[in-house]
């Protein structure tokens, strides 16, 4: 039996030595909500099928006593510690992370810098977290804490959103992968992370881009402008891919979430590979980015690669 406090070192990875991305440490943020939970048996079936050891980790944010007595903040952030480690306790016996070698980490701080520090002590893979998903107004309080990580992360972020309906397998098998691109100068890298996965899934993917403003087109300089669009997607995929997955192209028009997910229903997406433009101000702070909505309204997690 695995304790809380303990983590096997190096733990063994299914991979082939030959893969570029795979996930030997996976860190889950938790924050003890539903959302976090169902993030977690993502974290969980992902780890089982990779081999990964996973970090529970829950982070005691101490921004919101700046102006508190000592003594006061402290009797606080003390009853924080205690109810985080109870948490914990119950997720650990709730039977998620059986058979798996994971550690818990409770540790105080800002959100993102404290997560970042924990990225590079532990050589983490990849980021996984819950998001609730809620409005542009509660967003700045709960929903832009999961931005604010697939904005800055240098790893991938895999984003549970609150409109996945189903649990995930116990040990996950990605049958159709969906990588949108908007051909930003992080694309090829971006590429590679879904080319990986749909390669060790044995997947079918489709690569996707759309035209936001058709409109401002002529029916002959769009079409010749869908063309191109079309030999770039091609271009993303290095020769011989198809031998190890189904690959496919699509260059669609009109507003760009809502044919995202429009193709991602349409081909049963369960998973979306996207990029995220990277932002060191305001990060998580601007209401209904494209990357967000997506993330917010897909019915399978969105894995987000840091531009």
């Amino acid at each position: 039996m695995i304790r809380v406090d303990e983590i096997a070192e190096g733990a063994e990875t299914r991979i082939p030595a030959t893969k570029k991305h795979f996930f030997k440490r996976i860190l889950l943020a938790t924050d003890f909500s539903t959302a976090s939970e169902r993030a977690l048996e993502y974290a969980a079936s992902l780890a089982r099928h990779y081999g990964s050891a996973i970090y529970v980790t829950h982070i005691i944010n101490v921004d919101g006593y700046p102006l508190v007595a000592p003594e006061l903040a402290a009797s606080s952030l003390q009853k924080m510690h205690v109810a985080a480690e109870e948490k914990l306790r119950k997720l650990m016996k709730s039977g998620l992370l059986i058979a798996l070698p994971f550690k818990a980490v409770i540790q105080e701080g800002s959100l993102w810098p404290s997560l970042e520090e924990l990225t590079k002590k532990h050589e983490i893979d990849l980021l996984v977290v819950g998001t609730h998903g809620a409005g542009a107004v509660r967003k700045v309080l709960i929903g832009s804490g999961a931005e604010e990580i697939f904005r800055k992360a240098t790893v991938p972020v895999l984003t549970v959103g609150p409109s996945i309906a189903s649990d995930p397998p116990y040990e996950v098998e990605f049958k159709n992968i969906m990588f949108a691109t908007d051909f930003g100068k992080s694309a090829e890298r971006e590429a590679e992370y879904a080319l990986s996965l749909a390669q060790e899934h044995c997947a079918r993917l489709r690569l996707v881009h759309v035209f936001p403003h058709p409109e401002a087109y002529g029916e002959s300089v769009l079409a010749l402008e869908k063309e191109r669009s079309m030999a770039e997607l091609r271009e993303l995929v290095p020769a011989g891919s198809e031998l190890h997955c189904k690959v496919d192209f699509e260059v669609a028009v009109g507003e760009p979430v809502e044919q995202i997910l429009r193709i991602a229903h349409e081909t049963k997406a369960d998973l979306i590979v996207m990029g995220a433009k990277a932002r060191k101000r305001l990060a998580g702070n601007v209401p209904y980015t494209k990357a967000y909505r997506v993330v917010c309204a897909a019915k399978c997690p969105v894995l987000t690669v840091r531009s």
